[in-house]
């Protein structure tokens, strides 16, 4: 696969999705600017991904999603304004907490919704100004509908599959292109542990190919697997009644 070198703003840079996007992206000669809460750990995969491509010079900025405030000076410094901005920006928390933990349901639904829509709409805007663009959301299929075992993230990656929805209808005739990426599950630190169907489940890696080929096919919704698209078309048609009675 063949992109065109340009500059990627990737949201999300110490997650193990994150580095593979920005991996692949400085892979095909584009510049890479990783923003995270954490730039400690961010700067780690940015060196880990310069030393083994020495002419990538991925570069790192901070930003916490949750301080939406930030936001507009966090713009305002990017020197050039990217031409691609993937945002993998996710927390899946723990939902029994989250049941009696108000203060941990709140960072759930505001970290895997709130912040990302926030900031990816004043992008938007600047995008639409200067007359082109590409957003790249990736949300989940568990925000497909909503079950019993994660309703709290299911319910935030609804909410965000819905904006990214609605930005995509609002900017498809201003020449900024905005996609949805659903991986279904990935092999990452954040399912460490879990006991996940392999057919079911794909690498990092497999997602940042999928994502970066997005710029050379546009495409709206993209289930990273296939099958999900199956899978989740089978869920949601279980009736309300059935479905109530299930363990998911």
């Amino acid at each position: 696969m063949s992109l065109t070198a340009r500059h990627l703003l990737l949201l999300g840079g110490t997650s193990d999705i994150g580095r593979a996007v920005a991996k692949h992206y400085a892979d095909n000669g584009w510049q890479v600017t990783l923003a995270a809460r954490d730039v400690e750990a961010a700067s780690r995969n940015a060196a880990d991904i310069n030393t083994r491509q020495p002419d990538a010079g991925v570069a790192v900025e901070g930003l916490d999603i949750l301080e939406t405030e930030s936001f507009v000076s966090f713009l305002d410094a990017l020197h050039p304004l990217p031409d691609t901005v993937v945002c993998v920006v996710g927390m899946l928390g723990d939902q029994e907490q989250a049941e009696t933990d108000p203060d941990h349901a709140t960072r759930i639904m505001r970290t895997n919704y709130e912040g990302p829509a926030l900031f990816l709409d004043m992008i938007a805007a600047r995008f639409v100004s200067r007359g082109y663009g590409m957003i790249i959301g990736v949300s989940s299929v568990a925000g497909d509908r909503g079950r019993a075992s994660n309703y709290a993230y299911g319910s935030a990656k609804a909410g965000f599959t819905a904006f990214l929805s609605g930005l995509r209808n609002r900017l498809a005739t201003k020449n900024v292109h905005v996609a949805t990426v659903k991986p279904g599950f990935v092999e990452t630190r954040m399912t460490a542990g879990m006991d996940l169907p392999g057919a079911l489940t794909a690498k990092p890696k497999d997602v940042a190919e999928r994502i970066a080929g997005i710029e050379i096919r546009p495409r709206d919704v993209i289930y990273v697997l296939p099958v999900w698209r199956l899978v989740m078309f089978v869920i949601r048609s279980i009736p309300e009644p059935i479905f109530k009675k299930l363990k998911l």
